[in-house]
């Protein structure tokens, strides 16, 4: 299919279409409670008062002033004296330095919205993937539990049979070692378990243990839909918030690089003064004097010892920088997307087989019981086939969650979990 014929899968709330009410509420909750969330939208709302600062630099000051004086001197009556004003002052920006400035603070307001967006991008796949490994890790107790029982019966057969003699206390001890075996994985996965309910509490903005109630019992595995991880347009990649990030902090460089360049000119400021004196309040509004003043003034850098020409070279080098900053970042987002490709192709191809041979060593086990009930064959063999079916049912459910992950890993690689809008600062 041409790249031109593709649609997009939608990638801002992927979450939802696992159609798993659970994890839908876990990202949604992690998205407004957790602690990183909250410091980056502080950090935001900080860069635009910053940018905010510094567009009011492009604009006149106003201010208003009022003042009363009484004055006594030697043995004179004491005199007054009332003045209501108005003082204004502007700097033109005739090189463009302050509205350069303005662009830099744009650009780092984006670049800080954009951060907050990476934020979200990982923490939604953080919160899935903590929930998919939970759900295999209860898959992986439930595989255990089922094989102990199968293993218990079979110690309970092999003890009748020694003790009927028709075999030795070798067949027992043997498979009292396999069903201690078996038993031995069933604390380190309930361990496993309450680690991963921690970890989904922290990140939703919870102590750990507060979810225990609520996810504790084993649930499937969420499964996305079949058409998910279809072809996407290469233009996808730029949603990354990374790369956008990467983009504006380029942007930012090249705007500070102006007003670098511009601190070697002269600078202009124009001020002028309007206002009202008198003796009395009374007269202030009634005969008093009208006093006015206006100044322009301008002045240059005559001599600093190359301190102007240094911050220009320091500016370009942090353009520099930036720019190669980008390129790493564009190329680590390519890397991602075609590592999750990867995975995601080789897991497919290694469930078809574990989920075949898993069928087998079912049949085999079963098998293998029923012969050695009978007499059949001995009891190495029933050993052997518990201890395959155990290993390929728990690499099944193992590799069922990661190929599930892997999902989400490309969804995280393709910067899915925001909404990106459409503005661009000036270059």
């Amino acid at each position: 299919m041409a790249a031109g014929d593709q649609v997009a899968t939608p990638l801002a709330n992927w979450w939802q279409r696992f159609n798993d009410p659970v994890l839908t509420d876990l990202v949604t909750q992690a998205l407004q409670a957790n602690t990183d969330v909250k410091a980056a939208q502080a950090a935001l709302l900080q860069a635009r008062a910053q940018r905010d600062l510094q567009a009011a630099g492009l604009v006149p000051t106003v201010g208003v002033s009022a003042s009363a004086q009484r004055s006594v001197s030697g043995s004179q009556d004491a005199s007054n004296r009332f003045q209501a004003g108005f003082d204004a002052s502007w700097e033109p920006d005739v090189f463009g330095g302050r509205r350069s400035a303005v662009q830099a603070s744009e650009a780092d307001a984006l670049a800080a919205q954009t951060s907050l967006a990476g934020i979200q991008v990982s923490l939604s796949a953080e919160v899935a993937l903590n929930t998919i490994n939970l759900r295999g890790l209860q898959s992986r107790l439930a595989i255990a539990r089922s094989n102990l029982a199968a293993q218990t019966e079979t110690l309970q057969i092999t003890r009748w049979r020694a003790q009927a003699g028709l075999v030795s206390s070798l067949d027992v001890e043997q498979a009292v070692a396999a069903s201690e075996q078996t038993a031995a994985q069933l604390p380190a996965l309930a361990a496993s378990i309450d680690q991963a309910l921690n970890a989904l509490a922290v990140l939703t903005g919870q102590t750990p243990g507060a979810l225990q109630a609520r996810l504790g019992q084993a649930q499937p595995i969420p499964q996305p839909p079949p058409d998910l991880a279809l072809a996407f347009p290469a233009e996808t990649l730029r949603q990354r918030p990374d790369v956008r990030t990467a983009e504006l902090r380029v942007s930012a460089a090249l705007a500070r690089l102006a007003v670098a360049d511009v601190a070697r000119y002269p600078d202009f400021r124009l001020s002028g003064s309007l206002g009202l004196s008198a003796l009395t309040l009374g007269t202030l509004t009634h005969g008093a004097s009208l006093v006015r003043s206006l100044l322009a003034s301008v002045s240059a850098p005559l001599f600093d010892g190359g301190a102007a020409q240094a911050q220009v070279r320091v500016q370009q080098a942090v353009l520099t920088q930036a720019r190669a900053n980008h390129q790493a970042t564009v190329l680590g987002a390519l890397q991602d997307v075609e590592d999750a490709l990867v995975a995601l192709s080789a897991d497919r191809l290694r469930l078809a087989r574990l989920q075949a041979a898993a069928e087998a060593a079912a049949n085999a086990e079963l098998l293998a019981r029923q012969r050695y009930a009978s007499g059949l064959i001995d009891f190495r063999a029933v050993l052997d086939t518990q201890r395959s079916l155990l290993s390929t049912q728990d690499s099944v459910a193992s590799t069922q969650a990661s190929l599930v992950g892997d999902h989400v890993r490309l969804y995280k690689a393709l910067g899915g979990g925001w909404t990106p809008d459409t503005e661009r600062p000036s270059r």
